[in-house]
Formats: C-alpha cells, structure tokens, sequence
C-alpha cells in the first residue's frame, strides 16, 4: 500500500463545490423573497375582483356595500388577532428557548472542556447556538408567512371559478414555498458559514483534523434539534389544546359550525395550526437537515480517501442539498404557472405531481454530482472507487445510497396518502364505521394505523439494508440526505395545509359566502392529506438521520480506539435496547395527557363564557367572546408541559452514557429508534385518517346513508342536515382523539429519535472519558 497512498487519488474540484453550495443556498433566500412578493400583491379585500368579471360584480353588488365593508374590517380584525396571538406564543416560547440554548451550551463548555479540550468545547457551543438561533429563525419565518398569507388566500377564494381555485391554490402554495426554499437556503448557508470559519482552526486535510471539525460541528444539529423539540412539542400541545377544546365544547356540546365566531377557541385554535403545523414543523425538518449533514460529513471524514480526494468530496454532501433548492424551484413553477389548478379535482393531482416531478429532475442530477465530486481511485484494493467504514464505495454507489432515500421517501409519501385520503378505501372504511357509534370508528381507526406502519417499515430497512451493503454507515447518512433532498418542495406542501385550513376559519367568521369556504375546504382536505405525507417523510427521515448519527457515534467512538461493536447479548447493550424501546411510550404518555390537561382547562373556560354571555350560543348574534382568554389558557398550558417530555430526551442518553457506559448508549439509541418510527407512523396515520373520515362525512359523501338511518336530520326541503348527525357526531369524536396523535406525539417522536443521537455524538469523549467508556457502573462492579 505504500506504493499507493490513498488510492491514489486526484484533489476534486474545490472552487466548484464551494460556489455551488453559496449560490444554490443564495438561490433558495431570493426565490423565497420572490414569492413573497407575490403573496404580499394581494389585498386584504373581498371586493376586490376584476371590473369585467361582471357576474362577481353584481353578487358583490346584491350583498350591498355595508356588508362588504364589515366583512373587509372583520378580515383584517380576524388577521391581526391570528398574528398577535402567533407572536405572542412564538416570543414566550423562545424567551424560554433562550435560557435553554445559554444553559445547554454552558454544560457542553463544561463537559466537553472536561474530556475534549477547552478548544473543542468552545468550538462545538459556538455551533450549538448557531444551530439553535438558525432554528429558531428558520421556525419564525414559516409561521410569520403563514399569518400573512391565510387572509389573503380567503380573499382568493372570493373570487369564482375557476379563477378562484387557482388564485386561492396558488397563494397557499406559493406561501408554503417561502418557508420551504427560506429554510433550506439559510440552513445550507449558515451551516457552510460555519464549516468554513471553523476549518482554519483545524488540520481539516488529514483525517485526524478532518474528524475533529465536524465533531465540532454536530453541535450545529445539537441545537436545531433541540429547539425543535420545543417547537414540536409546545407548538402541538398549544394547537391541540386549543382544537379539542374549541372542538368539545363548540362542536360536539353546542352544534356550532366549524369555526364558528361565537366559540370563544377559535381564533387560538387557527393560531395553533401556524405555530404548531408550520413553525413546529419548520424546526423539525431544519434539525433533520442539520443532522443528517453533520452526520455525512463527520461519517465521510473517516475515510481517508475521502479526505485525500480534496475539499469537494468532503462537501459532497451539501451539494445534494443545494442542487435540491435549484430542482425544487422548477418544480414549483409547474403547479403554479405550467398546470394551475381549475378545479377541485386538480388539487390533490398537482399536490402529488410535485413529489413525482422533483424527484425525477433530482435523480440525474444526484448521478452528476457523485461522479463528479467524489473519488475514484486508480489503485490499491479499491480500484475505481473509495473505502468508507471498512466498505469499498464507489461514487455510482453513493448515488444509489441518495436515489434510495429520494425514492423511498416518495414510496412512504404514497402509502401515507393512500392511508389518509378520502379518495382511497380504507378512510372511506372508517368513515363507514361511524355509522355504528364512535367506539368502532376509534377501533377502525386504530386498526389503519397500525397497518400503515408495515410498508414504510420495510421500504425504510431496504434503504438501510441497502445503503449500509453499499457505502457503509456513509451510505445510511447519504440515504437520509436523499430523503431530504427536495426537502423545499416538501415543506411547500406541507406549509400549505395550514394556510389553507386557517383561510377556511377565517371565511367562516367572516360569514363569506358558502362558496368561499366550500373552496378552502377542498384545499383543506387535500392539505391534511399532503400534511400527512409531509409527516411521512419526516418520520421516515428521521429514522434514518437517527440511524445515520447512530453510526456515526459508533465512529467516533471507534475513532479514540475503543473498537466499539454493537452486541446485543451484552446484558448492558440489552438493557438499553428495552429501556430505547420503552422511551416512545413515556414520551407520548406524557405529550398525550399534557394536550388532555390543555384542553380540559380550554372547555371549562369555554362553557364558563357561553354561561356568562347566553347570546353566543345565537346564531349571527352581534356579540364575540373573550378570545384572549383562550390563548393565554394554550399559551400558558404549552409552555408548562413541554419542559417535562423534553428533559427526558435530552437527559436520557446523558444519564445511560455516564451511569452506564456507552454499550448502553448503543442499545438506548437503537430501541428508541426501531420503536419511535413505528409508533410515530401508525399515530400520525391514525389521526389524520380519522380527521378525513370526518371531512369525508361534512362533505355530504354519506348523506344518503344519514337519511335513511336517521331521518330526523332530514329538513322540510329534502336537505340532510348533514352535521346534525350521529354518524358526524361520532366521526368528530375520532378526529378528537386523533389531533394529538397526529399533531402533537406522532410528529414528535421524530425528534426523539434524533435528538437522542445527536446529544450521543456530541458528549461521545464524555462518555469515554468515564472509566474508559463502562460508565460509572464499572466503579460500583
């Protein structure tokens, strides 16, 4: 081998990975702005229509000029009150976060200078903050675009068909891209911004001081994880807090409408859907890209063929993610301005094309980058390609590794939609159900989401499977990265529920035409569909970013000499194994009852107004409640709840590391792990089945069985008054039920998953540092 250092293997091209990362993440801030621009055109007017639409015109006319004015205030009073109740929750919780992220990177100062170096411990809480305030920026921006734009895609809505399908469709959509491409833009920035000032400090040219820098900078994901924790998991306490108890006490107690202006919850719940779905969500996936990155990076700084190939290969990595903001941003063109949407029957088409196309144009893209940027070497014992993790890679291997994520999150994408649309069989199967109470439709329901779980199970171990055969732990990290690749087409679709869903609120106390809100609320049920893909991909992955830092604390470990292997007769790996496993269970167990507590506290808040004021409960009575009230009850609720279920995550790899050793740590992170994605697809399923089963029935879908089983909701006219139904009744019983588990634990535990393997890499010499890695355990046998 002396003969053949390295394989050796030409440098790459360095300038040209470096200017594709910069210009693609510049790409991706500017392309947001310019959707903004074109959300902010237009008015908060609902009279605004074009003069030679003349039948608009006279509706406009008939519905007079004072009504139009009121409803024009209404709009912008219903506005203001969603934004200030938004910000209000968002700067509470982030005041919190700030304390957090100043005491976190404290210990890790402490700890890490303890077993690392002072150097070190700086560097990797310089990270960590930079990480946590990108997240926390990264969440703000999604949840500012979704205030500004649920208004003005009601006033888009006004408008009649078709031009009302597709200005509404589009200003929802387009809304979802600022947060998608503004995300992925400032997190492959900010993260290169770091990697290049931390590089000089160290030796980055050899594999030593190659590992060493990106040790330093996981902490990047350290704290975009670790204030998305907060964000999921105060952000779905604080929307399902609001929804069941708006939903309990409004819909079910009273038989007000959705949305109803007299409920006193409904404006906290359309604030909950901003800073639950969309911020929540924008902090999620952002702490998926950080550690995915950081976990590909750190993998690939292992091999020394990698390092000796030159700066290019090493940020091979961050090109997929910045070649992705560039195909994303083509595709994004094609369901706004190449196949608009008409009709309600073109919404889930274009919603579903989006996935199909992107991840078309990214394939050939993806083989252009590995054979470019990664090495192949021209001797040795890996002839045309590089040896990563003991395992001789080639860079036509590495493009499988990402095409394996990048279709296999589109395959997990499907079968979501396929388990929670209205369009397929087994939601119409639940919705069915209802007929006979809500205890079968919650069993049907149950009963999907446990089955939903099997096909993205095996789709995600083929990846594994498939990944690890070809490039190692590396080809794991790479699959992820695939996964995440049209991360900004993703976000777009899922931001876009949300907005819509909120659209739909405010069309409904604004007492806009039925046709208004019959239009949002096809948008609606086609956004919880794609919301439930989005979590789809989220979950799948999060599973294998946790994966990918599992492997790459496993090399880290071995990379101080400790030759770690993973042997699950160990009695301590075992141990940890069951104690991982167990984690989902307290976790949502506590995520679960702290949304039951919120809520409780919402209904008795929301009875005590409706006592107080008896004119709420009279239709298109002039009076409005104490909305203010509501939202401090979910503010308060989710402020306080949300420290508990985070400390265990963050505390329980500490605690198994130093107690117990890092043979715990690797049993811990793997139970967490195989338990955490079952659980969360089968919760996330489950409830937006049930939420659809419901939109399903509202829609009139079953109105002939209603008025055969129950004629007395049959009205003078014929009309089946659809919600006045037991069978609605019950399917809203199940969408209760299931908002917690779609919105709060199920999309939660993909942060456990993450979380705990991040903070595993991050404290692994701490670990190590205790009796040579057996914990303190070792001092007591």
């Amino acid at each position: 081998m002396a003969s053949c250092p390295a394989g050796a293997l030409p440098v790459g091209p360095t300038i040209g990975a470096e200017s594709l990362i910069i210009i693609t993440g510049l790409i991706g801030i500017f392309f947001a702005l310019f959707l903004h621009r074109r959300v902010a055109a237009v008015r908060l007017d609902v009279a605004q229509v074009e003069e030679e639409d003349e039948t608009m015109m006279m509706s406009v006319k008939e519905a007079g000029q004072n009504q139009t004015f009121e409803q024009n205030e209404r709009l912008r009073e219903l506005y203001a009150a969603i934004s200030n109740g938004a910000n209000s929750f968002l700067f509470s919780e982030y005041k919190l976060c700030t304390v957090f992220v100043v005491f976190l990177a404290g210990v890790i100062v402490g700890l890490v200078s303890w077993s690392s170096g002072r150097e070190t411990a700086i560097f990797t809480a310089t990270s960590f903050v930079v990480g946590a305030l990108t997240s926390m920026l990264s969440g703000y921006i999604g949840m500012r675009v979704a205030v500004f734009s649920n208004a003005r895609c009601t006033v888009g809505a006004v408008k009649p068909a078709p031009h009302g399908w597709t200005e509404s469709f589009n200003t929802a959509f387009r809304a979802g891209g600022v947060m998608g491409f503004s995300l992925c833009g400032l997190a492959l920035l900010c993260l290169y911004a770091l990697v290049v000032f931390l590089a000089p400090s160290f030796s980055w040219g050899t594999t030593a001081g190659a590992m060493k820098l990106f040790d330093c900078i996981a902490g990047f994901g350290l704290g975009g994880s670790a204030v998305a924790m907060f964000g999921r998991v105060g952000g779905g306490i604080y929307t399902k807090a609001a929804d069941v108890g708006a939903d309990l006490a409004g819909k079910v107690v009273q038989d007000l409408p959705e949305d109803d202006p007299h409920n006193p919850g409904t404006i906290a719940d359309n604030v909950g859907d901003n800073v639950g779905d969309v911020a929540g969500m924008g902090s999620d996936l952002f702490g998926s890209f950080g550690e995915a990155s950081c976990a590909a990076l750190l993998v690939g700084a292992s091999s020394p063929m990698i390092v000796a190939a030159g700066w290019g290969a090493l940020m091979f990595p961050l090109t997929v993610s910045g070649v992705g903001i560039v195909v994303c941003l083509i595709t994004n063109f094609v369901a706004t301005d190449l196949s608009p949407v008409r009709k309600e029957a073109d919404i889930e088409r274009v919603l579903k094309t989006q996935l199909l196309v992107s991840s078309l144009l990214m394939t050939p893209c993806v083989y252009a980058l590995a054979v470019t940027l990664l090495p192949a070497a021209t001797c040795g014992m890996c002839v045309g390609g590089f040896v990563v993790g003991g395992v001789c890679s080639s860079p036509l291997k590495a493009f499988f590794c990402v095409g394996f994520g990048l279709w296999g999150g589109c395959v997990i994408g499907f079968v979501t939609e396929y388990y929670t649309s209205f369009s397929y069989s087994p939601v119409k199967e639940v919705a069915n159900a209802c007929r006979t109470g809500a205890a079968t439709n919650i069993i049907y329901g149950l009963a999907l989401g446990y089955k939903s779980a099997i096909v993205p199970v095996f789709v995600v171990a083929f990846i594994v499977f498939g990944a690890h055969s070809l490039a190692g732990f590396y080809g794991i990290s790479l699959a992820a990265l695939g996964m995440l690749a049209t991360l900004a087409t993703c976000l777009t679709i899922d931001v876009y529920g949300p907005v819509c869903d909120n659209a739909g609120g405010i069309a409904e106390m604004c007492e806009l035409h039925p046709s208004v809100r019959e239009k949002t609320d096809a948008l609606d049920a086609a956004g919880n569909t794609t919301a439930a893909i989005g979590k789809g991909f989220a979950i799948g992955s999060a599973c294998l970013v946790g994966l990918a830092l599992f492997g790459a604390f496993v090399t880290r470990l071995n990379d101080t000499g400790a030759k770690v292997t993973v042997d699950l007769l160990d009695p301590l790996t075992f141990a940890g194994l069951l104690v991982g496993s167990m984690l989902p269970y307290w976790f949502s167990a506590m995520t679960m009852k702290s949304v039951g507590k919120a809520a409780n506290e919402m209904v008795i808040e929301i009875k005590r107004q409706f006592d107080a004021n008896p004119n709420l409960l009279i239709p298109n009575h002039p009076d409005r409640p104490d909305y203010d009230r509501c939202i401090k009850i979910s503010t308060d609720a989710s402020l306080r709840e949300m420290i508990a279920p985070g400390a265990l995550v963050m505390f329980a790899p500490i605690v198994a590391g130093v107690v117990f050793g890092t043979k715990s740590v690797t049993g811990l992170l793997a139970g967490g792990i195989a338990s955490g994605v079952q659980m969360a697809v089968s919760a996330s399923n489950t409830g937006g089945a049930w939420d659809n089963a419901k939109k399903y029935i509202s829609k009139g879908a079953m109105d002939a069985v209603i008025g055969e089983e129950e004629p007395e909701t049959v009205d003078n006219t014929g009309k089946v008054q659809t919600k006045k139904s037991q069978i609605f009744k019950a399917a809203v019983t199940g969408d209760t039920v299931g908002d917690p588990l779609k919105d709060t634990s199920g999309p939660a535990l993909n942060i456990l998953m993450k979380l705990m393997a991040i903070i595993s890499v991050v404290f692994a010499d701490v670990f190590l540092a205790v009796n040579k890695g057996d914990g303190l355990i070792a001092s007591w046998l």
